[in-house]
């Protein structure tokens, strides 16, 4: 239900909709602020100029589609949009003469009855509670009526989705040429489950997720407009939690308001800071940037015993497990970045403690190194997040990353083992100028290996013996027949296909290098193509296979068919076979085996048929 009221017109627009002055209503309920702040118009949501510029251009010429979808991650806008669509699709304007317009007016008898969810040309359904063809059909029942007092009516579906198959289908045809005055919106967050089919009758718009900057600045203007003050830090890190969702961004400022009792209301200054980035850390379970910083540095040293105790002071003041884990993961993730491109470090978005410490830690960390901890690090928050005590989890996946991050890299291996002196620890504290940095201070104060003796080499080195050509298997002979198309398919291993040509397959025309058939529907789409592919490869001609519209004779399976219809027929009158069946009543002629055939070619026969029954089982 959309709540967005007209702002007051003593208060100037700051494009967050129709917000109220103050914290709460007078004689009302408070309403959070996700709602009071709803946007009412297009040129109140915020992180979507793609979709408003189009709606707006074919509101203003007249080209309005008869159906929307819009995709996107929740609290994006998707019903918002709808709803806005709906206003300024009915929008009559202040003197009741306007028109269809992109900035509807708010005032109107159609504007109001829309935000307070109560017009009665604007539908809107929620499909994941209404999901069968009953509800559909009484959809469909309603849109032949034009509508009651608005210029359009308005069919939002939220959560679209959730709609059976059956009820797609019912929606179909009036979805592909519903009445001139009916427009459809559907909303929903899962568009891969949406049927092709609806897709393809509707004007997609995929609504992205909001800047982290964009969302902050957008808070930021909230806050004011409530008299609130909120630190830039609190701000950026209500942003970062939001993830690109306005309105789950909304409800932790919300949250963040509650818990540090800022306000007028509480006492406090109108404007003066009241949400500190602490308390806003607490309520959110993260972690000081700065003390992150800390754990990684002493991890990737190999000090684990001062990373067990960082830890545990993080956890202790409320620090959640994972969320320390995502934040390590965010931060390799960022040194690996200003390893690669230095310029990085200055971009004012990164914060000031990661700029200046994140450089030191990339020039001092080697790239495998970054790369081996991300792997640990990212394994590591599954089995924490899926772990029943989180933080032993946490503790074992930081002593796996200090144990990993000690571990020389194969180069100082190689160097140790030659018996040639560390990078950067030659003797007279001289520095290699071409040797790579340090890597880690465990590696520089471990002792160094005694060089071991190199082994002997043999006496006579072994003859060095040329690799025997490759064997290149000769064509086969050109077949002759379609029967001889199909043996050859089967001597080579192709099963599937030799079953296919048997079964789906009518010659009408066998000339070799030239097939031409009809291919029967229940054939694979790429048969013609990929028998053509085959007979190329194994008997080293072109060949030309065409699918042909003529009636062909019976397949091969058909005419085997036929044959052992006609030999069981023939059998069946044989004197022996009747004499056989007088003398014991209920017998049946199971079988019919041509004179000199042996068990294996019976044998054969019924593998063959097994192959049939399961050709469909194969790649097609």
């Amino acid at each position: 239900m959309n709540d967005t009221a007209a702002a007051p017109p003593s208060e100037p627009d700051l494009g967050l909709g129709g917000g109220e002055s103050g914290g709460g209503e007078s004689g009302g309920a408070y309403r959070v602020l996700a709602r009071k702040y709803r946007p009412a118009r297009f040129a109140d949501l915020i992180g979507q100029e793609a979709l408003v510029r189009t709606l707006s251009n074919a509101i203003r010429s007249g080209r309005v589609a008869h159906a929307f979808v819009l995709t996107g991650v929740r609290g994006v806008g998707k019903t918002t949009t709808a709803r806005i669509l709906a206003r300024a699709l009915n929008c009559v304007g202040p003197d009741g003469t306007g028109g269809p317009t992109d900035d509807p007016c708010g005032v109107c008898e159609h504007c109001r009855a829309i935000a307070d969810d109560r017009h009665v040309d604007v539908i809107e359904m929620d499909a994941a509670s209404r999901t069968g063809i009953d509800d559909i059909r009484e959809l469909i029942e309603g849109v032949r009526y034009r509508p009651v007092s608005a210029r359009n009516k308005v069919y939002i579906i939220d959560e679209v989705h959730m709609l059976s198959r059956q009820a797609f289908n019912g929606l179909l045809k009036t979805l592909e040429e519903p009445p001139e005055h009916v427009v459809f919106v559907f909303a929903t967050t899962e568009i891969r489950k949406v049927p092709v089919t609806v897709l393809s009758r509707c004007q997609r718009f995929d609504l992205r997720r909001v800047e982290q900057a964009e969302l902050a600045g957008y808070f930021a203007e909230i806050a004011k407009r409530e008299s609130v003050g909120v630190s830039e830090e609190a701000l950026a890190m209500i942003a970062r939690a939001a993830d690109g969702s306005v309105r789950d961004g909304l409800s932790l400022l919300d949250q963040a308001i509650a818990l540090s009792g800022a306000g007028p209301e509480a006492g406090g200054e109108a404007g003066a800071v009241s949400v500190e980035a602490g308390r806003v850390r607490e309520m959110l379970g993260l972690a000081d940037r700065s003390r992150g910083l800390d754990l990684f540095e002493a991890v990737m040293t190999g000090e684990i015993a001062a990373a067990l105790e960082i830890l545990g002071e993080m956890h202790a003041v409320g620090a959640d497990p994972a969320v320390l884990l995502e934040d390590l993961l965010e931060l390799t993730h960022l040194l690996t970045r200003i390893k690669l491109t230095p310029s990085v470090a200055e971009d004012p978005a990164t914060p000031e403690a990661e700029r200046t410490r994140g450089r030191a830690l990339a020039e001092s960390l080697e790239m495998a190194s970054l790369a081996r901890a991300w792997q640990i690090l990212l394994k590591g928050l599954g089995e924490t997040r899926a772990a029943p005590h989180p933080l032993q989890a946490a503790e074992m996946v930081l002593i796996r990353l200090a144990h990993a991050s000690d571990l020389p890299s194969p180069a100082d291996l190689i160097r140790r083992l030659e018996g040639a002196p560390q990078a950067g620890g030659a003797s007279g504290g001289e520095t290699a100028p071409s040797g790579p940095p340090s890597r880690t201070r465990a590696a520089l104060e471990a002792p160094p290996v005694a060089a071991e003796p190199p082994p002997q080499p043999p006496a006579e080195p072994p003859p060095v013996t040329e690799a025997p050509p490759p064997i290149v298997e000769a064509p086969a002979a050109m077949p002759e027949s379609f029967e001889a198309v199909v043996a050859l398919a089967r001597a080579k291993g192709e099963k599937t296909l030799a079953s296919h040509l048997e079964h789906d397959v009518r010659p009408v025309d066998v000339a070799p290098p030239v097939i031409r058939m009809q291919i029967l529907e229940s054939a694979p789409p790429r048969l013609a193509p990929q028998l053509q592919k085959y007979l190329k490869l194994w008997t080293g001609r072109d060949w030309t296979v065409e699918p042909s519209q003529t009636a062909g004779v019976e397949s091969l399976h058909e005419a085997r068919q036929a044959a052992e219809a006609a030999e069981r027929a023939s059998a069946e009158q044989d004197p022996l076979v009747q004499a056989v069946k007088e003398a014991f009543p209920g017998a049946d002629l199971v079988e019919v085996r041509r004179p000199g055939a042996s068990s294996s070619d019976a044998a054969a026969a019924k593998t063959d048929g097994d192959e049939d029954q399961d050709r469909g089982t194969g790649t097609r």
